[in-house]
């Protein structure tokens, strides 16, 4: 009979720009392509002290199965951080604990899309979201983006004339790939056109507490009265990425869905990781260590615009991020991302992400996805000059 893969493998190929930047874990290659937070600033030595604690105070525990739903102490955490930061007003109850926001956008995927459903999406939009939707083989309809976020009247449009729109997909705050920020304006009318629709919409918030300067907007989910918005967030981009802890904030109705897939997925999220996460917040201040993340990736991401600013051709166009870990640049239509980072990484050994891999319908190859959080100030120096070199060359 053979070896018979489901026909979904068919869409879930390794990405090119992948397998090129693979070659990014060669030390010598200043990197601007991951999204990883600053391995400096984890939290070694308290974390050393909350595992002792963790498994001298409840060991049999912390190492046995545990529930689905999540850690109920964890859980009251995260719901006083998001009523306090994001103005909503959940309880534990409103709260799963999943394996990083990205099973997140994976369960999403398995629970509202069959094969030909719509999925609306920014465009550009995060390409580990695209990646994750795929699978479950969906129509992506890209809503064109300015700098105030998703533009309202070409959203309307789409919803007027597209049958089958499962949801919405956003990421207000910070966006990945552009830095971008939804003004308040535009998170109303989203409100409003989700009402009146009454089609969910999927918030992706991993970034939203790293903001460098201006004002905290109101979340979607604060403004939700009806609950369609599906809150998404995580501990990796201000804590610790490799514990993998994030949730979901979402109505019954929504949550009850996700514990089932999750049961057939994992079972549950690491109890370990999600009692370290507990018992970090209950004795040391993740407000102070956050604030700490925030004065590092800003002065990054100062440098970074001051020397774009200083070397980059004045045809090459770039976001100012308020917060977040990304800036996003625009190159002349004549310049192809691909062939930069190609000769970038050949020449320069200096990489970032082609922002083809952002849209998911492709057919943009002049824009690029720049990460500040990860490297050195002065590696970020030496790396904007390389790459403005190689984009001279053109």
């Amino acid at each position: 009979m053979g070896v018979a893969f489901a026909k979904r493998m068919e869409f879930m190929k390794a990405s090119e720009i992948r397998e090129i930047l693979k070659i990014t874990e060669n030390p010598e290659i200043i990197s601007f392509a991951g999204g990883l937070p600053a391995p400096e600033l984890f939290p070694v030595k308290e974390m050393k002290h909350v595992t002792e604690l963790v498994l001298e105070e409840n060991g049999r525990q912390a190492l046995q199965y545990s529930t689905t739903e999540g850690f109920v102490p964890l859980r009251r955490q995260i719901a006083e951080r998001m009523n306090r930061k994001n103005e909503t007003s959940v309880t534990y109850e409103d709260i799963r604990i999943i394996s990083g926001s990205q099973q997140g956008l994976d369960f999403t995927g398995k629970l509202f899309i069959d094969e030909g459903d719509v999925v609306l999406c920014e465009s550009p939009t995060y390409l580990a979201a695209i990646s994750a939707f795929r699978a479950y083989r969906p129509v992506f309809k890209e809503v064109p983006t300015d700098d105030d976020g998703m533009v309202m009247a070409d959203l309307k449009k789409i919803l007027a004339t597209t049958n089958r729109v499962k949801f919405i997909y956003v990421i207000p705050d910070f966006q990945n790939p552009s830095g971008r920020t939804w003004s308040l304006a535009r998170r109303r009318q989203l409100i409003e056109l989700m009402n009146e629709y009454e089609i969910p919409v999927i918030e992706d918030n991993p970034y939203g507490e790293l903001r460098f300067e201006g004002e905290m907007l109101p979340s979607l989910k604060s403004m939700d009265q009806k609950g369609l918005v599906i809150y998404i967030s995580t501990f990796s981009k201000i804590f610790c990425p490799g514990l993998r802890i994030g949730w979901i904030a979402a109505d019954s109705r929504f949550l009850d869905k996700y514990v089932l897939i999750k049961q057939g997925a994992d079972l549950h999220t690491s109890i370990l990781s999600q009692r370290q996460i507990a018992k970090f917040i209950e004795i040391y201040d993740l407000d102070a260590f956050v604030a700490n993340i925030i004065n590092v990736y800003r002065r990054r991401r100062d440098v970074m615009v001051e020397t774009m600013q200083a070397e980059f051709p004045g045809t090459v166009k770039f976001t100012y991020s308020q917060g977040g870990l990304f800036t996003w640049a625009v190159l002349p239509e004549r310049i192809k991302a691909v062939e930069l980072l190609l000769n970038c990484l050949r020449n320069y050994n200096v990489a970032f992400v082609p922002g083809d891999s952002f849209f998911p319908n492709g057919g943009v190859t002049n824009t690029l996805r720049l990460n500040y959080s990860n490297m050195p100030e002065e590696k970020i120096v030496e790396g904007i000059k390389r790459l403005a070199r190689a984009i001279n060359e053109y």
